[in-house]
């Protein structure tokens, strides 16, 4: 059964330690979660997401190989002196207010074992509260005067208090590519579903639905105990999806087709069109990227 006592979610994991092999040879040295996005990194639209979502207490998880994560968080007081001293105040506010509004904290995952492992490192942190996972390397951009992505899912478990994941329907060739769920319809909610499994990366054929997991999860501390029960994987790793399948049979789980749209950065082609439209989006740049888009497509 869902926890019956009302706790709101203030914590939440954002699992930052793979390697990006798919953005090589850039992520030898960069992390992917540092990629930019015009000029701010990918992770730090996440974290900006989890603070406008009411998130206050955020727990990173990465690897040796990404201290740029790290020092992106940190205080900079030298660079602070040098725009100082260079008039640019304007650039000094800018740098202090990187993760403001939240308390940021990291540790390292010192295998990888899968995405799994990652969450269950978490479980000292979080304790006996629920909590958000936003995957680093996703941006979500909602729609048109709809709240944070994350937001959208947090008012779902204020509602439910129960773990909600966020779906989205994805064309039949992307399916062999995510989680797809499995489940009814809510009758009283509009795009929300009733979890009863999850099967990972599917064929078309044997895929029950065509709502796939989009990056964003809100789930009850169970979670750990069900983390605690599964074996490894392939390649020995730990999988998330295993530990739902197995928390959905034990209390109720959702999933929300949110009103956002997702950059899955891991994809280049993904990034490429992030890159594009935040930088169309943007009052400095849209114009000029514009004109440049019609030149280079042979409109003007």
């Amino acid at each position: 059964m869902a926890n019956t006592t009302h706790k709101s979610v203030r914590k939440a994991v954002i699992p930052a330690a793979g390697f990006g092999t798919r953005f090589l040879p850039a992520t030898k040295s960069i992390p992917k979660e540092m990629l930019p996005i015009v000029d701010k990194p990918v992770i730090q639209f996440v974290i900006e997401e989890a603070i406008a979502s009411g998130i206050d207490d955020i727990l990173i998880i990465t690897s040796r190989s990404k201290p740029a994560i790290e020092t992106h968080f940190d205080n900079h007081p030298d660079l602070e002196t040098f725009l100082a001293s260079k008039g640019k105040t304007d650039l000094i506010e800018q740098v202090r207010s990187i993760g403001q509004g939240a308390r940021i904290h990291i540790i390292r995952q010192k295998e990888q074992r899968g995405l799994g492992d990652a969450i269950r490192l978490a479980r000292d942190h979080c304790g006996d509260q629920p909590f958000a996972v936003l995957l680093g390397d996703t941006i979500i951009k909602p729609h048109d005067n709809q709240p944070a992505g994350l937001r959208q899912l947090l008012d779902i478990y204020d509602q439910r208090q129960a773990s909600v994941v966020s779906v989205q329907h994805v064309p039949p060739a992307w399916i062999p590519r995510y989680g797809i769920v499995d489940g009814p319809a809510d009758p009283a909610t509009p795009d929300l579903w009733r979890l009863n499994r999850l099967v990972e990366k599917p064929s078309i054929e044997n895929a029950p639905t065509d709502l796939a997991i989009a990056g964003r999860y809100v789930f009850t501390p169970q979670i750990f105990s069900c983390l605690d029960q599964i074996t490894p994987g392939v390649g020995g790793e730990i999988q998330l999806t295993d530990a739902m399948n197995l928390l959905a049979r034990t209390q109720p789980m959702f999933a929300l087709a949110w009103k956002a749209k997702r950059y899955d950065i891991g994809n280049r082609t993904e990034y490429a069109k992030c890159f594009l439209d935040y930088a169309l989006s943007r009052p400095d740049t849209g114009e000029a990227v514009r004109q440049h888009m019609r030149q280079a497509l042979g409109l003007s």
